[in-house]
């Protein structure tokens, strides 16, 4: 029985331990080296004092020892929090001070820019460091030891069996959020392995599978095409790649079957030349963290005319919500879809009735993939974890569902689409308007590579619209072409006051456009206005 993250990897090792699991650069490993340097990392960090429930932090580039460490402190009783490896020494801070972080694995080179800031950190009693040995710094409050001191201990003996269930924690991920400092999402065992069974079950992930894992870790979606392709005993293929060009190559490489991304990167993708090596064995992309693009999906499929398209949606409160099954995308390209595999999705009035189809409300998410709140923050929890609408009376026990915060519509046959973010959405001339309604047809013009409309407060209009892009060709591009267009497309009110040109768009550590910095630095980049 499948109760924990590790055993997905040991029920792989039984049934096909030669079969590839993990390659990262020029390293392959099966599933039964995989699960060995599991176990061997396990019994280690045990036997460095590691106690059930503690968390252990992973601050690396993709590489095997990535994985080992966050499978290791699991099987070991742990808590793993992957950290982005984009994120700076600050911040790395704030993730390790927040959740009480014991352990950290890093690298030695990351290590010295993190040194300053880590002396604060009360929590952190263990740094495990790969590469090249340090010289303990004595003033420091933790020790710090070759990370070969716990994948290489001197007895080989497997680690113990912990206890516990399916429901207790098995990580921490952190998660920006519109104001604030990150929030950390608690998932259980019972999150991630429901979702690796739900998202392979729609999917059609099989051992056969190569998924070339290109989103960091520490977000669900890279999270998942881990535990996805370890449920099924697929190899997964770990890529930090620096242009879009590296994705492309190790698509030809490694003849990829399965590649997830975000819409930026999708659109970057889809302006590569790729050739038949590289297209060859893909059987399947799929698309989350925000609508992708018409004019995008559209080069995709004709970059991979025998691969099937999955539209996802998913939050990291839940980890994975809906998708569009691949023989609706030609009628319904705008939509999420339905439910995933063992989930209920709910669309909920203000006052907290289900809306009629048509009707524009909240996202609500119910069942075994709702995670376990944030941690240590009561009050945002409260406000985003609930209970579901029309649940009956006579249970006493309470269900909580996850309040997305984010505006859908359902129509007649079921099928959901995003209108947008609670805190995205536009308010002007007394009209509500979808900032991904007017960024499509930016799309549409084939002027533009990136594309964000913002609402930005004003006095007489409630928020005056500003469309941020990147052109296709910076040395013919004139603003006022795409304001035409758009004028040609949409209603007046939706009609941008403001085109304005960046010659690259912000994106958060997982790669989405950053709206709420760029809503900020643009704002704080204008004068106020006189009182």
């Amino acid at each position: 029985m499948i109760t924990r993250v590790p055993d997905l990897v040991a029920r792989s090792a039984r049934r096909n331990p030669g079969t590839p699991a993990l390659t990262a650069r020029t390293i392959t490993i099966s599933y039964a080296d995989l699960h060995e340097r599991t176990e061997l990392a396990a019994a280690g960090l045990r036997d460095l004092g590691l106690e059930g429930g503690e968390r252990v932090a992973v601050f690396l580039d993709k590489r095997i020892e990535t994985v080992v460490a966050l499978l290791a402190c699991s099987r070991a009783g742990g808590v793993f929090v992957p950290v982005n490896p984009v994120l700076r020494a600050r911040q790395v801070r704030h993730i390790l001070d927040d959740c009480a972080v014991r352990v950290l694995v890093t690298s030695a080179d990351r290590l010295r820019t993190l040194r300053a800031e880590l002396a604060a950190c009360k929590s952190l009693a263990l740094v495990l460091v790969l590469g090249d040995s340090l010289v303990e710094d004595e003033e420091a409050p933790y020790r710090v030891l070759p990370w070969s001191k716990v994948a290489e201990p001197a007895s080989q003996a497997v680690c113990p069996p912990t206890g516990g269930v399916d429901t207790d924690v098995a990580a921490i991920l952190y998660t920006s959020g519109s104001s604030g400092a990150p929030k950390g999402v608690v998932l259980s065992h019972r999150n991630l392995v429901v979702g690796a069974e739900s998202v392979s079950t729609y999917l059609n992930n099989t051992a056969e599978d190569r998924i070339l894992a290109v989103l960091p870790l520490s977000f669900d979606a890279g999270l998942s095409q881990l535990t996805t392709g370890f449920c099924v005993g697929a190899h997964v293929v770990l890529s930090d790649y620096l242009l879009p060009g590296d994705v492309v190559r190790l698509c030809a490489k490694h003849r990829i079957t399965g590649l997830v991304g975000v819409p930026p990167l999708w659109i970057q993708l889809a302006a590569q030349t790729w050739p038949s090596e590289a297209v060859a064995g893909v059987r399947y992309f799929a698309n989350t963290g925000g609508r992708l693009p018409r004019v995008t999906l559209q080069r995709l499929r004709a970059i991979f005319p025998n691969a099937t398209p999955y539209l996802m949606y998913g939050l990291t409160e839940a980890f994975r919500s809906t998708y569009l099954d691949p023989r609706e995308v030609d009628r319904r390209p705008d939509s999420i879809g339905k439910a995933i595999p063992n989930a209920e999705i709910l669309v909920v009035r203000e006052d907290g009735g289900l809306c009629s189809p048509g009707e524009p409300g909240e996202l609500v998410h119910r069942g075994p993939l709702v995670s376990l709140g944030y941690w240590n923050d009561p009050e945002r929890t409260a406000e985003r974890f609930r209970p579901p609408p029309n649940r009956p009376a006579a249970l006493c026990t309470p269900e909580l569902a996850v309040w997305s915060g984010d505006v859908v519509v359902r129509d007649e046959e079921g099928f959901l689409y995003f209108v947008g973010r609670r805190d995205d959405m536009i308010k002007t001339s007394g009209y509500r308007v979808s900032p991904q309604e007017i960024e499509e047809v930016a799309y549409e013009t084939g002027l533009v590579q990136d594309a964000v409309a913002l609402g930005l407060e004003d006095e007489a209009l409630g928020h005056r619209i500003v469309l941020v892009v990147t052109p296709c060709d910076p040395a013919g591009f004139d603003p006022a072409a795409v304001t035409a267009r758009l004028r040609q497309e949409l209603p007046g009110y939706m009609v941008p006051a403001e085109v304005m040109v960046l010659d690259v768009l912000p994106r958060s550590p997982n790669g989405k456009f950053d709206r709420a910095f760029l809503r900020h630095e643009i704002a704080a980049s204008r004068p106020q206005e006189p009182a």
